[in-house]
């Protein structure tokens, strides 16, 4: 059923062969899909996660540096995690605010009589494309006396030696220990 006889649907039957309300309908019923799509786009910019060109306000309420050069989802992770990292400082805070920027598996550990937190990163392969913005974060919010280390994956020879010659030609230098960036 087209838009037009959607809304010719809610008028009086004798309306439906008349020429001049099949025009008008027509014309209607496309405002007002251009109007639902301008309002499903304004609520898309209420949250983070799905706001586009409403991400330069967001990074401007929390005095993040506004850089249009970034890809969207690596500025959307830094505005979460910047409004996920309030409060106390704990381990569950470091992974939800590590959790921002990684999609994959991650797991924190604090050691707190060695004054050190491990972010452990355990589904990405390689470097994460977002880590100096990630670091910056946590810098932020951690106490100043703790140090934080990355321990980052890589695949090891076992998988290696298990991979096809496919699979191994279509693996990048970076994912390789001491193999890129």
């Amino acid at each position: 059923m087209s838009k037009a006889e959607v809304w010719l649907s809610y008028l009086p039957s004798f309306y439906h062969d008349v020429r001049e309300m099949k025009a008008i309908a027509g014309a209607e019923g496309t405002e007002l899909d251009k109007l639902t799509q301008e309002l499903e786009d304004l609520l898309d910019q209420y949250y983070p996660e799905t706001a586009t060109w409403a991400l330069s306000r967001y990074e401007q309420d929390l005095n993040i540096p506004v850089n249009l050069s970034k890809p969207i989802e690596q500025r959307r992770s830094v505005i979460i995690s910047k409004m996920r990292g309030s409060g106390k400082v704990s381990a569950s805070m470091l992974k939800n605010v590590a959790q921002a920027y990684e999609r994959g598996s991650i797991e924190v550990t604090v050691q707190p009589d060695a004054y050190k937190v491990t972010i452990h990163f355990r589904d990405t392969l390689g470097i994460p494309p977002n880590l100096s913005d990630l670091k910056s974060a946590i810098e932020e919010i951690k106490p100043a006396h703790m140090t934080v280390d990355y321990a980052l994956r890589y695949l090891t020879i076992t998988e290696v030696e298990g991979m096809t010659f496919d699979e191994i030609s279509g693996t990048t230098q970076d994912r390789l220990l001491g193999g890129g960036a």
